[in-house]
């Protein structure tokens, strides 16, 4: 490949970014001017002033994103194992990919009674829990090829050796499975970051993570607030990538 095509295609990688990044200075951009007339940092100073409540979308996010990922990958990592040991393994596993028949939408709708006569209607813990219903399967689905017979004999010389299950597991079974682990998180994490439909159906809007933000700034046509948060909203995702490739392939996978 040669060096132009090289620096072409790291543009038009980057061109996405770079673009948003100018919307978000950008104060107005009348027809037919090919870049905004104004140039400002007003819309950046109204997310550290918190007058638009964009800094508590971004932490709101954040904790949704990481509770959601940590609960999925430590629940589907250990009903994996029960699964792929089980004699009806195929059948089990098989209702793991049930969820993703509908769309989150259409989940959500299903749901919804049962969030609301629950009282979990329009809350955190709700919003959470729905995301389960997605996260979940997936890390179920992940792991699934994770579990082989020379892992279950490790186990197995655990317990001859006087070993407990806990002890199985913090002393074989995650050291092992700590890369597969990383990556089934980073993973679950982005699934739960970008999740729009079942957030805004079962958070009726009392839950603004910064996804739901973007779509109510671009429903406004508010082009610059919908470009800012999409610039928040693609800076964990960037980071995580750094970080899969930085630690969980370079230590875990490459030689």
């Amino acid at each position: 490949m040669s060096r132009f095509t090289k620096i072409a295609l790291i543009g038009l990688i980057l061109f996405p970014f770079a673009f948003l990044l100018m919307l978000s200075v950008g104060r107005q951009w009348p027809y037919p001017a090919v870049f905004p007339e104004q140039w400002s940092l007003g819309n950046w100073q109204l997310v550290l002033g918190g007058s638009e409540g964009l800094g508590n979308s971004v932490l709101l996010s954040v904790l949704l994103s990481l509770s959601v990922a940590t609960l999925s990958t430590g629940l589907s990592f250990w009903v994996s194992r029960h699964i792929a040991y089980h004699p009806k393994r195929e059948a089990w596993l098989s209702l793991a990919y049930f969820p993703y028949v509908f769309a989150p939408v259409i989940l959500a709708a299903c749901l919804q009674f049962f969030f609301i006569v629950g009282g979990l209607y329009g809350t955190f813990g709700g919003v959470l829990l729905a995301q389960l219903f997605i996260t979940f399967p997936y890390g179920v689905i992940f792991f699934s090829s994770f579990w082989n017979e020379r892992l279950r004999s490790m186990e197995e010389l655990v317990k001859t050796l006087g070993g407990s299950t806990l002890q199985a597991y913090a002393k074989v079974l995650v050291p092992v499975a700590k890369g597969a682990l990383m990556t089934c998180f980073f993973q679950l994490f982005l699934i739960s970051w970008f999740e729009y439909g079942l957030t805004n159906l079962i958070g009726v809007g009392k839950v603004p993570t910064l996804t739901l933000r973007v779509f109510q700034y671009v429903n406004e046509a508010n082009i610059f607030l919908a470009a800012l948060a999409s610039c928040l909203l693609i800076l964990p995702p960037v980071a995580l990538l750094w970080l899969n490739r930085a630690v969980v392939f370079q230590k875990h996978i490459a030689p």
